[in-house]
């Protein structure tokens, strides 16, 4: 990693939620532990949770953000390899590596999947220099410390034109939307949850989710943060009022 580069500003994906931790600094090894603790759930919970955004709608925003056979790729947070796989499918074998801080999570995607997989934070990604033509990431960005570090990051390990993907969900702008979702995926959600894994830490999951999806930055600051880091034709696609899907390429030199 380069060391020459000029400070930034944090800019956080959302303010501090004290009901969970008390400090920035405490959220990475927050998050990390709580998926620690629910990784051997997650698929299942996933299933309540995702309102239709399967494995279609995985592989349909791929293939639209620019993912081509034989490109080099980057699934950073690929939990339990849902979008990896999907990325797997157009890519081809040995084309795809996945990345995420929960090492339960990684060993859940081990079951599943054989590609290259490392434990690693978006902020700072383990790789080299321009050495991935695609990188995705799926509903994680709410996880992450410092969206400016997290973009320079995949801006750096980009070649020149690399293509950037990121899936998530947004809190609905309008005012029934907002309490439709809020009552589903903040209270009914949480409660299926741990009924049907009877995991307390299920129902903290998913309460958390929907706590950074209420707290989460609009997609201006994202979209904003991305330009500055490198990101150019930085734009956001939004379907059904909450899935949005960030799109980016990494600027040439001449840009």
């Amino acid at each position: 990693m380069t060391t020459d580069e000029p400070t930034h500003r944090n800019i956080e994906p959302h303010p501090v939620l004290p009901t969970y931790y008390a400090d920035p600094s405490q959220r990475p090894a927050f998050v990390r532990n709580l998926f620690n603790r629910t990784a051997p759930f997650y698929d299942r919970i996933n299933r309540l949770f995702s309102l239709g955004t399967g494995d279609w709608y995985r592989r349909h925003a791929l293939l639209r953000a620019g993912l081509q056979p034989g490109m080099r790729v980057l699934d950073v947070a690929v939990g339990t390899g849902l979008t990896a796989r999907q990325a797997l499918r157009i890519a081809g074998d040995g084309a795809v590596i996945g990345l995420d801080v929960s090492e339960a999570m990684l060993a859940e995607a081990r079951r599943t999947l054989a590609i290259p997989l490392i434990q690693g934070r978006a902020e700072q990604l383990p790789l080299a220099d321009a050495s991935l033509d695609f990188l995705c990431m799926g509903y994680a960005l709410r996880h992450v410390a410092d969206l400016t570090a997290t973009f320079r990051e995949f801006r750096r390990v980009l070649r020149p034109g690399g293509r950037v993907l990121l899936l998530e969900i947004g809190r609905p702008r309008a005012g029934l939307p907002q309490a439709v979702a809020g009552l589903y995926l903040g209270r009914i959600v949480p409660f299926l949850s741990r009924c049907m894994t009877l995991d307390r830490e299920s129902q903290t999951l998913m309460r958390y989710y929907w706590d950074t999806i209420e707290t989460c930055v609009p997609p201006e600051i994202i979209l904003s943060a991305m330009r500055e880091a490198g990101l150019a034709d930085a734009a956001c696609g939004e379907e059904f009022g909450m899935f949005r899907a960030y799109s980016g390429r990494a600027a040439t030199a001449a840009a």
